[in-house]
């Protein structure tokens, strides 16, 4: 079975995501879309990209795990989404291990993170969730081992 193309991937994201917004009210899909950019802008792949697209499907229920284990995807995207979604109850230790164990997923937590981090983005929320997240995000930085925002 043919894999789904890059376009196809972000059409059923977008279609997945359709109606959500963020933490400042913004599409959601604006937010997938500087995802899967950023991974462009730092040499990543088209499995890396595709991962970035769906990065947080399964974690938000957009989509569900046993779809994404049948969707026409290569392996490699299926374990980049999986790694990339947090499980109830999971520290961030254990999450951030399987992301560095997860070959490709750190690019993708990268820009991820890199887009939560925008001060565009951070400055259109409220005060306490704007300093929860920040420190969320530097702790999980810091786990992975990439530099500070």
């Amino acid at each position: 079975m043919p894999h789904l193309s890059l376009a196809e991937i972000e059409r059923l994201a977008r279609d997945a995501h359709q109606g959500q917004t963020d933490k400042a009210g913004r599409p959601y899909t604006e937010h997938l879309q500087a995802v899967a950019e950023g991974v462009r802008a730092r040499g990543g792949g088209e499995e890396q990209i595709a991962a970035a697209w769906l990065h947080d499907s399964v974690e938000d229920d957009a989509l569900s795990a046993e779809w994404l284990e049948a969707a026409a995807l290569p392996r490699a995207v299926k374990d980049m989404v999986l790694a990339l979604s947090r499980r109830a109850g999971e520290g961030p230790e254990a999450y951030t291990g399987r992301i560095l164990a997860t070959p490709g997923a750190l690019l993708v937590k990268e820009a991820d993170l890199a887009h939560n981090t925008d001060p565009a983005r951070l400055g259109a929320l409220d005060e306490p969730t704007r300093d929860r997240l920040t420190a969320k995000y530097a702790r999980v930085r810091a786990l992975l081992g990439l530099p500070s925002a």
